[in-house]
């Protein structure tokens, strides 16, 4: 679509991209000629959407003001390690220091840049245009329809992070001089979901449920639509924003997901398998349908076109995750935390004494959920490439001598990524080294919004009205598509049901192996409070804080029978071409004989800081609203700043609760 757009932008020269200059005045023509109006809709597609070579299954815009893709927020979960804004300690939480996100915006000037009041000055613009000119109404309601999606989408972006904000919904003349007629206030939290909800409704009303041209692919449906409102009424419903348990909100958050769920299906939308087959296989390969996709409720289109060619738009996912040594950046660090999220492959945590399988440490990959092997590359597992689908990546390390203070041998010579284990989802196994044999050029989708997810919201949202059995058997639904072993009626639920606690943290516990690494954790911990026990919902549900801790990776070394660190200047595992391998021939010898006899696996604990070594995992319960900072406090005084924050004028007063 961004590329159909640029060249009608570039085919109608001058006049349409003058028009995006000029504050002061509307080029008609933008708003008489079909294709110009389609243009300016696929441009505004394009100020949501990540840059080329992006990162994109782990980025988000809603860390910086202008809005830039980064993994800030991902790094302020168990997902991956790093120092935040958000995960550090700071003197005293303030409106001065970064740590009030900045996502809220930018001063809009006589320019074009890509942040959040730009954008919705130019969906407001088209929507308080479009009407006055000649195009047919069903054109029209088509366009219209897309950009109320856009107005409510960056509001629900705006909204989860700061509550209320203002609501501006004509389009605004920021060289005008009307201060006051520009100096709009905070609405309240609950008249700003209003606001998000009612454009969505206006969405699914204009838009179709499926669009008719294969061309039109990755555009917003109807059913999109009334799934981005499920999100929405789910989180209005979660801890964050309702600490009484207003029954209320989450029947109101069913029926707005039952209706998304119903929507998508009637138009050929459901969860993705091959054939008949539910099963890991399927869960793995939906990345790699891409039109008609029928997980694909909200996607983010790519290609695959050649490096500096104006065409472009790779996804920059699969170059991130591949190892140095295939020429990949290796840049993507998995935590052991994240590992230990996933079940046993009958459903079972690794610690229940009730599961089938017995986890060990040492074989920690050993028969656990399907869905642990299209997400993580372990040391000695498979990972195909378009070159070689055979490929066994190797990421174990030994002491090339006995004085050697560390492992100072290793397998992967051009470096190893930081934790000991890599990511794979969403990595296609045809996947091309490309023109410079670094993977660059991956067409690979990014869904923002799967149809499991909109299963999840429901289920959440069923279990919050009380239908507790409809909730656990829409998470059964998603665990028996990815191949779940069922061997207690209950595909591993047995002790949450009928316990509405423990069926709401079956249904986190869910959604943080179904979504991992798709931008999704962050805000699950947040909405439910879960960084800390400070509102008791961490102890509620039987989980633990994040706040304290750190994340972590894996060792593997290399030792000998009697235990001892193998000591030598050759790989261990590998067979010269004369004579025997040291140890063993890691070609022939089985994985689990490997892990059993030659490979110790411990716990690596330089992911997050260690200078200061004491780092810990820091959040503050001002976090769950963030205040508004000091750049957007001195442009707009009227604005009022947040409780829990203070402002140029004190305290913050502004309560996002209401």
């Amino acid at each position: 679509m961004l590329l159909a757009a640029s060249l009608v932008v570039t085919s109608c020269k001058d006049d349409f991209l003058e028009e995006k200059k000029d504050y002061n005045g509307v080029n008609e023509q933008v708003f008489k000629d079909p294709t110009l109006a389609k243009a300016y809709v696929d441009y505004v597609y394009g100020l949501f959407l990540p840059a080329n070579n992006a990162q994109s299954f782990i980025i988000s815009q809603a860390a910086t003001a202008n809005g830039v893709y980064n993994s800030l927020f991902t790094q302020t979960t168990e997902e991956l390690a790093g120092e935040t804004d958000w995960n550090k300690e700071w003197a005293q939480i303030s409106y001065l220091n970064s740590h009030a996100n900045q996502y809220f915006g930018q001063r809009m000037t006589d320019g074009i840049a890509n942040n959040t009041w730009t954008r919705l000055k130019q969906i407001n613009l088209f929507l308080a245009e479009i009407d006055k000119y000649g195009i047919d109404e069903a054109t029209r309601n088509q366009l219209k329809g897309q950009m109320y999606f856009w107005r409510a989408w960056q509001y629900f972006e705006l909204w989860r992070l700061y509550g209320g904000v203002p609501l501006v919904l004509t389009p605004q003349n920021p060289i005008s001089g009307e201060s006051d007629a520009n100096s709009v206030p905070r609405s309240s939290s609950s008249a700003t979901l209003e606001q998000i909800c009612a454009d969505l409704d206006l969405a699914t009303q204009l838009l179709p449920g499926k669009w008719a041209s294969t061309t039109d692919w990755g555009r917003i449906t109807s059913g999109a639509a009334a799934a981005l409102k499920g999100r929405a009424l789910l989180t209005w419903a979660s801890p964050l924003f309702n600490r009484n348990d207003d029954v209320t909100r989450w029947e109101r958050a069913y029926n707005a997901n039952a209706a998304a769920k119903k929507l998508l299906e009637d138009n050929s939308f459901g969860l993705y398998k091959t054939g008949n087959l539910a099963n890991a296989e399927a869960w793995g390969n939906m990345w790699f349908q891409e039109v008609n996709n029928p997980e694909a409720v909200i996607v983010f289109g790519f290609n695959n076109g050649a490096i500096g060619g104006t065409t472009t738009k790779n996804n920059g996912w699969e170059q991130a995750i591949r190892p140095r040594d295939l020429l990949g950046s290796g840049s993507v660090s998995p935590t052991r935390e994240m590992v230990d999220a996933f079940p046993m492959k009958d459903g079972k945590k690794k610690e229940d004494l009730t599961s089938t399988y017995v986890y060990s440490m040492n074989k920690f990959y050993k028969d656990r959920d399907p869905r642990f092997y299209k997400t993580f590359v372990y040391n000695g597992a498979t990972w195909a490439h378009g070159a070689n689908a055979t490929y066994r990546h190797w990421t174990y390390v030994w002491k090339k001598t006995a004085s050697a203070t560390s492992y100072n041998g290793t397998t992967e010579t051009l470096g190893a990524n930081s934790s000991g284990i890599y990511l794979c989802k969403a990595s296609s196994p045809t996947a091309s080294t490309g023109n410079n044999g670094n993977f660059n050029q991956s067409g690979t989708d990014f869904m923002e919004l799967r149809f499991a997810e909109v299963v999840l919201n429901l289920a959440e949202s069923a279990i919050g009205a009380g239908k507790l059995d409809e909730g656990l058997t829409l998470i059964e639904s998603i665990r028996q598509r990815a191949g779940v072993e069922n061997k207690d009626g209950h595909y591993g639920l047995t002790a949450a049901v009928g316990n509405r606690n423990k069926l709401f943290a079956a249904a986190l516990d869910e959604r943080k192996v179904e979504f991992a690494y798709e931008g999704k954790r962050f805000w699950d911990l947040r909405r439910w409070m879960l960084f800390d026990d400070t509102y008791g919902t961490v102890s509620r549900l039987g989980f633990s804080p994040l706040n304290g801790t750190r994340r972590t990776g894996y060792t593997i070394s290399v030792k000998k029978l009697d235990g001892t660190d193998y000591v030598g200047n050759a790989d261990p595992l590998i067979k010269p071409a004369t004579g025997n391998a040291p140890l063993a021939d890691r070609s022939t010898t089985p994985i689990d004989e490997l892990y059993d006899k030659y490979f110790k696996v411990s716990i690596k604990d330089d992911l997050d800081k260690t200078n200061p070594a004491n780092w810990k995992f820091t959040w503050y319960k001002e976090y769950y609203f963030f205040g508004l900072h000091q750049n957007i406090l001195t442009g707009s005084p009227y604005l009022e700043q947040t409780q829990g924050w203070n402002s140029l004028n004190g305290a913050g007063t502004f309560d996002p609760l209401k």
